[in-house]
C-alpha cells in the first residue's frame, strides 16, 4: 500500500541508467517515485496514481515530454518540471509553453533536482501566500477582491474573473499574478520574479518568467501586463 505521507513523484525517462539512479536518489530523500520509460505509460501512470508532481524528460518515445505535459495540463494543475539535455533547446520553451512550471538541465546533480522539486512544491502548497508582511496587508485589504478594469482577483478564494467569467490559472500563474497585483504599476524585474514566484535563491533562466507572463497574458488580456524593456514587467492599474 502506498505511503500517503510521502510526496508522490511521477518520473518519465527513457534512459534506464538515469531513470533508475534518479529514482533511487529521490526515494532516499523521502519521495515515493513511479518511474516510467515512455510517454504513453507515463500518461497512464499519471491517471492512475495522481502524483503530487511530474518530472518529464523532453525526449521520450511514444508520446514526447512536451505532448505529455500538454495532456497532463489539460486534466490537472499538478506541477510539472521538464528535463532537457540542452539548456538552449527550443524544447525548453515548448515545454514551458505547454504548461510546465520549471525545467532542469541534464546532466543534473541529485541535490539540485531535489531542491528544485521542493521549491516547486512549496510554491504550490502556498500558491496564494504573500511574499512579505507588506504584501499581506495589501492582499487582505477590503473584501479581498482586487479589481483592475474588467479583471477581478479574489485573493481569499484564489479565483480570477475577467468580464465576470472565471479564468482558470495554474498555481504558478496565480502566484505570478498576485505578485503583480500586490504592486500595480510597479516594475518587477525578471530576477525579482524568479526569486519571489519560483523561490530561486540563485540565478535562474529568465525564459521561465517570459513564457509564464506570455501564458498569463493570453488568459487575462494581452495589454494587462506591460513589458518595460530592459527592466521587467508591470501590471497596469
Amino acid at each position: 500500500m502506498a505511503d500517503q505521507s510521502k510526496t508522490r513523484v511521477l518520473f518519465v525517462e527513457d534512459d534506464d541508467v538515469i531513470r533508475e539512479a534518479t529514482q533511487l536518489a529521490l526515494e532516499r530523500d523521502g519521495f515515493q517515485v513511479t518511474a516510467m520509460p515512455d510517454g504513453l505509460s507515463g500518461l497512464e501512470a499519471f491517471r492512475a496514481e495522481r502524483p503530487d508532481i511530474a518530472l518529464l524528460d523532453v525526449m521520450v518515445p511514444g508520446l514526447d515530454g512536451v505532448s505529455l505535459c500538454r495532456r497532463i495540463r489539460d486534466e490537472s494543475t499538478v506541477p510539472v518540471i521538464m528535463l532537457s539535455a540542452r539548456a538552449d533547446s527550443i524544447d525548453v520553451v515548448l515545454g514551458l509553453e505547454a504548461g510546465a512550471d520549471d525545467y532542469v538541465t541534464k546532466p543534473f546533480d541529485g541535490a539540485v533536482l531535489v531542491a528544485r522539486i521542493r521549491a516547486v512544491l512549496r510554491r504550490f502548497g502556498h500558491a496564494g501566500g504573500p511574499s512579505s508582511p507588506g504584501d499581506e496587508e495589501a492582499v487582505g485589504a477590503g473584501t479581498g477582491v482586487l479589481t483592475f478594469g474588467d479583471l477581478e482577483i479574489d485573493t481569499e478564494g484564489m479565483e480570477v474573473r475577467k468580464s465576470g467569467e472565471t479564468v482558470a490559472l495554474t498555481p504558478t500563474e496565480m502566484r505570478l499574478l498576485l505578485e503583480f497585483s500586490h504592486a500595480p504599476g510597479t516594475v518587477l524585474s525578471r530576477d525579482k520574479l524568479l526569486e519571489r514566484v519560483w523561490d530561486y535563491g540563485w540565478g535562474g533562466d529568465t525564459r521561465v518568467v517570459d513564457v509564464h507572463v506570455q501564458r498569463l497574458r493570453t488568459k487575462i488580456g494581452q495589454d494587462r501586463i506591460e513589458t518595460v524593456r530592459g527592466f521587467g514587467y508591470k501590471l497596469k492599474g
